[in-house]
Parts: structure tokens; C-alpha cells; sequence
């Protein structure tokens, strides 16, 4: 045997012959992610009069495990925007970085063009997302998230859309990812069942609205936390919070359930 560091548990080649590695299969085709590994779960947002409210958890979940819990899933982008983000957090990061690319070069010109040039808003961004969504849906090689963007569009109107991981784009006035698109949007819809009703919402109301939603996630949906993000975009910026807790919320009241934890009687 060869017992240089480079070459361990390999027989020698001058009394063995090359090694052959062709059961490697080195030649084969290019493989890409097929499935999301270390996730977040949902987004939910409302528009109210004056802009948008949108919330996600702070948990990455690694299969079923909840493996990371400061994961910061909302990313503002400018003074307009934020993005919250479903699905694989690595396609979250790699999303991250090209927005924050994106961001200076934006900067740079308009820094440089003294036309007046104006920041690229919420429509701008979602529009470009969904470019680059179709377009790696379209290489085969998709990056595993469901996008919610909320901000203010033309002349500062709210504006809340989403893309998925196909390059599906959709908007309005109530959108959630993951469980929530199935727990939230129908408390959500309840109190905002269209426009009209979103240009009449105040945003006390709409914050206490997807902070009901949050605890109705941390309840019933089993990759989600009590920890999250929540962010207001208006007018006046982006008011965003990462440390969020939902008060009073514990499962205190299972250890008088019968057959749970440790009971003996």
C-alpha cells in the first residue's frame, strides 16, 4: 500500500497498475438539487391602506428536525421593499447575494446619473424575480423557493405579489407560502376578501391581523416557531422587527392531557 497521506487506502500503481476509477463515473451528466434540504416554512402578508404587512418565523427545519432557529427570512430591499422567502434557505442566501449585487449597481447609477433616476420599487423587483425564477425553472436547475415581495409600486401604492420556484407569478391583497396558504389565508380573507377592503384597512389592524395568523402557525404548523420576523413597509421606509415573540404562548396547558409526556396516571 501507498502510505503517502494523498494516496491512502489505494494500492501502490507500480506494483498494482493506475487505479481505475471509472466506477466514479466522473463522465456523467450535470446533477442539480432536486429537493430542498434545510427549509423555512411560511410567509404571510396583508396590504392596508398605506402599504404592506408581512411576517415569517425565524426556523429553518432540516427534514423534520428544527435545526436552526435564528434563520432571518425577510430581506429589505431599498427604502420600498421586502422580500419573504419560503423553501430552501442556501436558494434563499444565493437569492441574497444576487438582490445585494443588484442593489449596488443600482446604487452606483444612480448615484452617477444625475437625471433622476428613481430606486427600484416593489413591481420593478418582483418582475425581475420572476425572470430569473423562469429562467433557472427553464435550465432545469430551479432554485426551491416561494417568494412573497411587498412594498410600494407606482406613485407608492401598495403592492404585494408572489413567484414561485416555476416562475409563476400571482398577486393580491392577502398572500401566505407553505401551511399558511392553507391555515392563514383563509383568517386572512376573512377581513380582507379584496381590494376594497384592503384600501379601508388601517395598520394597527393589519399588524394585529397577521400576528393572529402567526399564532395560529405556531399552533397548528409543525415546522414553524413562536419566534419571527414582521415587517411594515409605508411611505414613511420599512419598519422591520427580527425578534418577535408571540406573548403568553406556551403548551403549558398539555401537561394536564392525559397520555402526554410523562404521566403515569
Amino acid at each position: 500500500m501507498n502510505h503517502l497521506p494523498q494516496a491512502w487506502g489505494r494500492p501502490r500503481d507500480d506494483v498494482y497498475g493506475a487505479y481505475d476509477a471509472s466506477h466514479f463515473q466522473m463522465s456523467g451528466p450535470t446533477q442539480h438539487s432536486s429537493r430542498p434540504i434545510v427549509t423555512g416554512t411560511s410567509v404571510v402578508a396583508v396590504k392596508f391602506k398605506d402599504g404592506v404587512v408581512i411576517a415569517a418565523d425565524n426556523l429553518a427545519s432540516y427534514g423534520s428536525l428544527a435545526r436552526f432557529t435564528d434563520v432571518k427570512r425577510l430581506r429589505t430591499f431599498n427604502s420600498k421593499s421586502v422580500l419573504g422567502f419560503g423553501g430552501d434557505v442556501s436558494d434563499m442566501q444565493y437569492l441574497d447575494r444576487l438582490l445585494n449585487s443588484l442593489s449596488v449597481r443600482e446604487n452606483y447609477s444612480t448615484s452617477i446619473d444625475d437625471s433622476g433616476k428613481s430606486d427600484l420599487d416593489a413591481h420593478n423587483l418582483h418582475r425581475y424575480l420572476s425572470k430569473v425564477m423562469y429562467k433557472r425553472r427553464s435550465d432545469f436547475n430551479p432554485l426551491w423557493n416561494h417568494i412573497l415581495v411587498a412594498g410600494l409600486g407606482e406613485k407608492d401604492a401598495p403592492f404585494l405579489a408572489s413567484v414561485d420556484l416555476l416562475g409563476t407569478t400571482f398577486s393580491s391583497p392577502t398572500l401566505a407560502t407553505g401551511f399558511g396558504a392553507h391555515l392563514a389565508q383563509p383568517i386572512l380573507r376573512r377581513q380582507v376578501p379584496d381590494e376594497a377592503a384592503s384600501k379601508e384597512l388601517s395598520q394597527e389592524k393589519a399588524v394585529e391581523l397577521i400576528r393572529e395568523c402567526m399564532k395560529v402557525l405556531f399552533y397548528r404548523d409543525a415546522r414553524s416557531m413562536d419566534k419571527y420576523s414582521i415587517a411594515v413597509i409605508s411611505k414613511s421606509g420599512v419598519d422591520l422587527k427580527e425578534d418577535e415573540k408571540l406573548e403568553n404562548q406556551s403548551w403549558a396547558f398539555a401537561e394536564g392531557i392525559r397520555g402526554y409526556g410523562t404521566q403515569v396516571n
